[in-house]
């Protein structure tokens, strides 16, 4: 029996730490554009600005789930307790996140029926003013979020081969130590961090909040529609929820080590390893962190080769950063 020299299993997002970074100071923002308008509402004696200072510190906390879960991941992201490291803790992050914006959406969806049935005056300048600014808080906040947001990375680096068997079996280990991996034939591997989706869809949602509330002041200066604003406000809650389901259903599926939705990685799996004297047993697909993929491959055939020969072959997969492959002869 073979052993495999030591590795680790980190497989974060290629732009972990700069994600990281960027979050604590969209933390930064909000929480301060809360505080002032906290401060300025009891001063001048607007609920409406200290209810909006409250639902932006709802945001700042559930942002802060993101920033902490970036840090806990990086720094235990070789800890040998985590099996397959610490890459998909964002999802889990972003999963809780996305809750938190369901609550904020069911909340903002409530008080917004309740205005509808008994409306209460407005300050409409004041009120304005303040919406203008937290919206351009959250231009900026956004601006910060958006580079990494869906991004397409193509970074490879060195994967360094790690090869055991035991029993009959062959296992290819193949790791890219925490870079996204490069992807084949010259196409960047497509990378989704939910943890930081997460943080960009509250940015997103509040900054939808400031237009739709800045639409309505208008509207009810100038016709004196009290109930624009609530109706607005419905509408935005709407949306948020939508939002939040789409969050919900896609860090989920990672969660429960659900295969790419798209199969093109298992496809790609297939066609490389049809030799035409074998047949592919079991396979399995899943994510293991932003834009880093694991499978484990059993084969049935008649020539069976070492571990590098198939490592080789599946080399150009974009995004497969961790490979198991087993082979057994077939009669």
């Amino acid at each position: 029996m073979n052993h495999s020299p030591s590795h680790d299993h980190v497989f974060l997002g290629q732009d972990h730490r700069r994600n990281e970074r960027q979050v604590w100071w969209v933390i930064a923002l909000t929480a301060s554009m809360m505080v002032v308008e906290i401060i300025a509402g009891n001063l001048y004696g607007s609920m409406a600005l200290v209810a909006d200072g409250w639902h932006m510190s709802t945001h700042a906390g559930a942002m802060l789930i993101t920033a902490l879960a970036y840090g806990y991941a990086r720094r235990q992201a070789r800890n040998p307790r985590f099996t397959f490291g610490t890459g998909k803790l964002g999802e889990l992050a972003g999963f809780a996140s996305a809750i938190v914006l369901a609550l904020i959406a069911l909340i903002i969806g409530w008080d917004s029926l309740a205005r509808l049935v008994d409306p209460v005056p407005i300050r409409f300048d004041e009120a304005i003013a303040i919406a203008v600014a937290g919206l351009l808080v959250n231009l900026v906040s956004a601006w910060l979020l958006k580079d990494d947001h869906g991004h397409a990375h193509g970074h490879g680096g060195h994967r360094p081969d790690h090869d055991r068997g035991h029993h009959g079996h062959d296992h290819d280990h193949d790791h890219d130590h925490g870079r996204a991996p490069a992807a084949g034939h010259g196409h960047p591997a497509r990378v989704r961090d939910n943890n930081l989706r997460s943080a960009y869809v509250h940015v997103l949602a509040d900054a939808l909040t400031s237009v739709l509330a800045i639409a309505a002041l208008l509207l009810g200066r100038s016709y004196g529609w009290l109930w624009a604003d609530p109706a607005m406000g419905v509408v935005g809650a709407l949306v948020i929820a939508r939002w939040s389901w789409g969050l919900i259903r896609d860090s989920g599926t990672v969660l429960l080590d659900a295969a790419p939705q798209s199969g093109k990685m298992r496809r790609d799996i297939e066609q490389a390893l049809d030799a035409g004297d074998g047949e592919i047993a079991d396979l399995h697909v899943w994510q293991v962190g932003p834009g880093h993929y694991a499978a484990i491959v059993s084969l049935v055939t008649r020539h069976p080769r070492d571990s590098a020969f198939y490592k080789a072959k599946l080399a150009h997969i974009a995004g497969l950063s961790h490979l198991t492959v087993e082979t057994q002869a077939s009669p």
